[in-house]
């Protein structure tokens, strides 16, 4: 593969579910196992293994990517902090996805000391009743937000993440000023995709493509505030949402976007879906997809080295090109920087080449035809 061929397919962000074990059950976790598949996770070995790989694709790019340390709950792996530093050590950047609500002083100064350079903390509500609900645990809104309090005492630089549904769309704005008041530097908001335990929950939760754009439109509002980054997950027709409101104009002629990226991260790519073109998901077993939320399998690390498997995947390398993007996406104009959501079109589909089933936009060259 050439160079040239190689610059496009640059890793960006390396999301490894550390663990299946949490202690949370979720609404709508992507997961499917139970605590009892915590067996089948990578042992330490196994998983410095895989952190080497990702070091030697490194190695072919112009920086090193970000490695996402999530779950289940990465707190609950006994060698995490372990593995944070055995990556840090090898240049990855590493960062930390949790649901804060394991995070007291003394793991805080942990998560500290283990170089994370930034960490995510889950919010899906401004309120406990909202959060707890979908948490399906009472007193983790209230422990997350003790949690977050405790990052910011030890000045970890954190986020705020939710997934959008119907049960907590109504307080978008709230969960923004919330983490504003919280000492946030981003939130990102996910759209939800009906993979794993959001299947059942998309069936009664998830938003309509009409509510979707209006809920993206708000979003884009919040944006315009300047106040922290903003970032759309799984909403890749929020690209669509910045230019036609002007909102990405602006911010291309006033030097960029509030927040900036993870540190040591490389961020500025404008693009909607990232799953497999930026993005890699690697699970607890060391099977590789595109993204969290798209369980097509690429490969497994334990067979076969991840460089391999991010250049020469055949489903990696059809998913990258837009030009066989099907349906209204297919001659959609945003097509190159929104791309649908993959994950959603192969679960109504089972293609993930089709058009994304979320987005209520209509191209005119889709009329036209």
């Amino acid at each position: 593969m050439s160079g040239s061929a190689k610059s496009k397919q640059l890793l960006r962000l390396l999301f490894w579910e550390s663990t299946i074990k949490c202690n949370l059950t979720c609404a709508h976790c992507r997961r499917l196992e139970s605590d009892d598949a915590v067996i089948t996770d990578l042992t330490t070995a196994q998983a410095k293994d895989m952190i080497d790989q990702l070091s030697e694709l490194a190695g072919s790019q112009p920086f090193n990517p970000v490695m996402v340390f999530s779950g289940g709950e990465p707190l609950c792996r006994d060698d995490i902090f372990e593995l944070i530093g055995y990556a840090k050590s090898l240049g990855i950047v590493p960062a930390l996805a949790t649901n804060g609500t394991l995070v007291d002083s003394q793991m805080a100064e942990k998560i500290k000391n283990s170089g994370v350079v930034r960490a995510s903390v889950s919010l899906d509500g401004a309120t406990s009743e909202i959060h707890n609900k979908l948490r399906q645990l009472e007193g983790s809104f209230e422990r997350a937000v003790e949690g977050i309090k405790q990052l910011r005492e030890k000045e970890i630089q954190f986020q705020i993440n939710i997934t959008l549904t119907k049960n907590n769309a109504h307080q978008l704005e709230d969960v923004y000023e919330l983490a504003m008041s919280l000492g946030a530097v981003a939130v990102h908001i996910f759209m939800l995709v009906p993979v794993g335990c959001g299947q059942v929950l998309a069936e009664t939760d998830m938003l309509s493509p009409e509510q979707y754009e209006e809920k993206l439109i708000e979003i884009c509002e919040l944006d315009r505030r300047s106040e922290m980054q903003m970032k759309v997950t799984c909403g890749p027709h929020y690209e669509r949402v910045l230019r036609q409101k002007g909102l990405y104009q602006e911010r291309k002629s006033g030097g960029g976007h509030p927040g900036g990226n993870v540190p040591g991260g490389h961020g500025g790519v404008s693009k909607g879906c990232l799953a497999g073109l930026g993005v890699i998901f690697v699970s607890h077993q060391g099977d590789v997809f595109p993204c969290g939320y798209l369980p097509v399998n690429c490969g497994n690390i334990l067979k076969t080295k991840l460089t391999d498997i991010w250049y020469k995947s055949e489903d990696l390398a059809r998913m990258r090109d837009t030009g066989g993007l099907e349906g209204k996406c297919g001659v959609c104009g945003y097509r190159e920087i929104c791309g649908g959501c993959r994950g959603r079109a192969f679960g109504a589909t089972g293609n993930y080449m089709a058009e994304e089933p979320f987005c209520a936009y209509v191209p005119p060259e889709a009329v036209s035809e």
